[in-house]
């Protein structure tokens, strides 16, 4: 049995695969998954799982250059979302788009994570970088 947090074996599989430059994106779970890519669901039901806690097991395997999340998704005063900021001392500062732009840039993924989470935009595209 791994000693790594991320148990999935699939979204395990699809991380060690994973080249410089590659992109994860983790959604909630009305983020459209455009078709030829790699759906991985990990929805149970509402709120289970959230963005966060899948984004924090992520973050525990993979190398994050770049990250990339909706403007949409930024509070009053262009705040971080919650489920960012509770990882961003483990994540590079965001690049944000137009909500539009971003289900563009989802078409290149190499999968697609979907969670249990209902907050709307809770979005985010991992680019993978290099440990050395």
């Amino acid at each position: 049995m791994k000693r790594t947090p991320l148990l999935h074996a699939e979204l395990s599989q699809v991380i060690a695969g994973m080249g410089h430059g590659d992109v994860l994106v983790i959604g909630d779970a009305g983020l459209p998954v455009p078709p030829g890519v790699r759906r991985i669901d990990l929805a149970v039901c509402q709120g289970v799982p959230t963005v966060s806690k899948v984004l924090e097991t992520v973050l525990s395997e993979l190398q994050v250059e770049r990250t990339i999340i909706a403007a949409e998704a930024l509070g009053a005063g262009g705040s971080m979302p919650p489920w960012f900021a509770e990882n961003a001392s483990h994540l590079p500062m965001a690049q944000t788009v137009l909500h539009e732009d971003f289900k563009q840039l989802s078409q290149r993924a190499v999968a697609i994570v979907r969670t249990g989470e209902f907050t709307p935009y809770a979005n985010i595209a991992l680019v993978s970088g290099v440990v050395f």
